[in-house]
């Protein structure tokens, strides 16, 4: 079996080298993505939560597999990083961007969603209760970077190593970590 996504977002192209040229390096690889596609066209009409848009190679994903009806918020820190995804995703509708702090963000929002995927340290490292009090039952949470990445820096490790220890303690949360593609998180709000 290949494991190769057969459809990939027409403006992923666009983006990773827009990514290159400004030296990201931390987007969501092409298997990850295609799961995400794949994990939001089982939410019609959702409601999507994205903490790290990054340049928006996870948002582009995410908007491939959403449907007409649904929406998307993607919170980004870094405002220069974000204008990428902007550039290329700033004229679907159904996509929201939020320049702000994640932890900042996660603060002061009383939204529900039907799925979460988190791609920076809030709501994954820190604050996971208060990402998951956001989530509707039935609501999927996905994290990718479980396994080692040539852009962690030194003291990242110990971090992961905490957050796959306690995640099967978390109240209100079904997950299955695999060791596939960056390595992921999938989990079911209960």
């Amino acid at each position: 079996m290949r494991d190769v996504p057969c459809r990939r977002p027409a403006c992923l192209d666009a983006i990773l080298a827009d990514a290159g040229r400004t030296g990201f390096a931390m987007s969501c690889e092409d298997r990850t993505g295609s799961l995400l596609a794949t994990l939001a066209a089982s939410k019609p009409n959702g409601r999507f939560l994205e903490l790290g848009t990054g340049v928006g190679a996870g948002a582009a994903w995410l908007a491939s597999g959403m449907t007409a009806g649904a929406h998307l918020i993607t919170v980004e820190a870094n405002a220069a990083v974000q204008a990428i995804a902007h550039r290329h995703l700033g004229g679907d509708a159904r996509i929201e961007f939020v320049h702000a702090d994640a932890d900042d963000w996660l603060t002061q929002e009383a939204g529900v969603f039907d799925f979460a995927y988190v791609d920076c340290r809030p709501g994954k490292y820190v604050r996971l209760p208060d990402l998951l009090a956001l989530l509707k039952p039935g609501a999927l949470y996905v994290v990718d970077d479980m396994l080692p990445q040539a852009t962690w820096p030194d003291d990242h490790q110990p971090r992961v190593e905490d957050f796959l220890e306690r995640l099967p303690e978390v109240p209100n949360c079904r997950a299955t970590p695999m060791n596939w593609a960056s390595g992921l998180v999938v989990a079911a709000r209960l």
